[in-house]
């Protein structure tokens, strides 16, 4: 059995609530994920939302400018769009400035960083706000080493991105919790980093320690111990699939769960390449995977029902469990409990 190690985290920070959702100018819901997943996951931490002209999400939470959050108590803007190439445009600026006069911090989960910006830059110089950069990876840089380790890991891999990795591995970590079963969420994007407080932003990697990484974020562990470990991207989207081959090798996993939304004609990103079949998706990650952890298996497929109906969904779900004999089911709604009834 591998010697029991403590977490060293890549990021460890603490970000100060509660939080003013930045919006932007988000084009359409997708983009504003990240908006999403904090205010789904922590609400009672979110004082409101601040949208420019043009907005295309809404959060239902209240419409605030920066003045008017930081008299309501916010101390940190959180920056809630994960736009293509995670660029900060200009439009964007003018606001980002204010947050700052007004003495609120600015947390990042965008690949620029905020003081490559000048007025960014020059307007934290004097904030009591601070800058908060979510994917500046911190801490030793460390090479896989694929050795087996101690404990149980569960990753949720996808047909495509944004198809509900992030909401799966935080509602099997719940049940398993509920169920008196030790889990940790492991958070590898930058809207688990926000909701979790630490993680990985893997993505933001030198490819060489992606890996190695994730093998740091879920170390050995207790022999009953799952960590439930966000996935990203996916082995069959040409842009992301290097990030999601690393996952699988720094995770180890036993457990695998596939994530799908079966409304969805083409790839994030990419309008001419179709979504894969699902048979072809889960034996392309348990090849994968089995490089490090022969033993690998899947214990369910997490389905997206946002855009079906209570009758299309309970078909979907159905018709999927018959053709695959796993369980299937929207965890946002259900709570993942017959995934979980699976693992253990």
């Amino acid at each position: 059995m591998s010697e029991l190690v403590s977490i060293t985290s890549t990021i460890d920070m603490k970000i100060d609530k509660p939080y003013l959702i930045f919006v932007g100018d988000a084009p359409d819901e997708l983009a504003a994920k990240t908006s999403f997943g904090v205010v789904d996951w922590c609400k009672e931490d979110c004082i409101g939302q601040f949208r420019l002209p043009g907005c295309a999400a809404d959060l239902k939470i209240p419409d605030l400018n920066m003045e008017q959050a930081a008299e309501r108590g916010a101390r940190t803007v959180l920056i809630g769009v994960a736009n293509r190439g995670g660029v900060i445009p200009e439009s964007w600026i003018v606001p980002l400035t204010q947050a700052l006069k007004c003495g609120l911090s600015i947390a990042n989960g965008l690949h620029t960083p905020m003081n490559s910006i000048p007025a960014i830059s020059d307007a934290a110089k004097s904030s009591v706000g601070t800058l908060i950069e979510v994917r500046k990876p911190s801490g030793a840089d460390h090479i896989a080493t694929g050795e087996p380790r101690s404990g149980h890991r569960l990753l949720t891999v996808g047909t495509d991105c944004s198809v509900g990795k992030m909401y799966t591995a935080l509602a099997l970590t719940r049940e398993l919790k509920n169920r008196n079963i030790p889990a940790d969420f492991r958070a590898t994007g930058q809207t688990g980093i926000f909701i979790e407080g630490s993680g990985v932003p893997v993505d933001a990697m030198v490819a060489d320690f992606i890996s190695g990484s994730v093998e740091q974020l879920c170390p050995a562990a207790d022999p009953a111990h799952w960590d439930v470990i966000e996935g990203q991207g996916s082995l069959h989207h040409p842009s992301f699939a290097g990030v999601s081959l690393g996952l699988l090798h720094g995770a180890q996993p036993d457990a695998l769960v596939l994530c799908h939304e079966p409304t969805r004609t083409n790839m994030r990103g990419l309008p001419n390449r179709s979504i894969p079949d699902i048979s072809e998706v889960m034996e392309s990650n348990l090849q994968s995977a089995r490089m490090v952890q022969p033993k690998v298996k899947f214990v369910g497929i997490a389905v997206n029902t946002k855009h079906l109906d209570e009758s299309a969904r309970n078909a979907y779900l159905t018709g999927l469990e018959d053709n695959h004999q796993l369980p299937c089911e929207d965890p946002f709604l259900t709570g993942g409990k017959s995934i979980v009834d699976q693992l253990v």
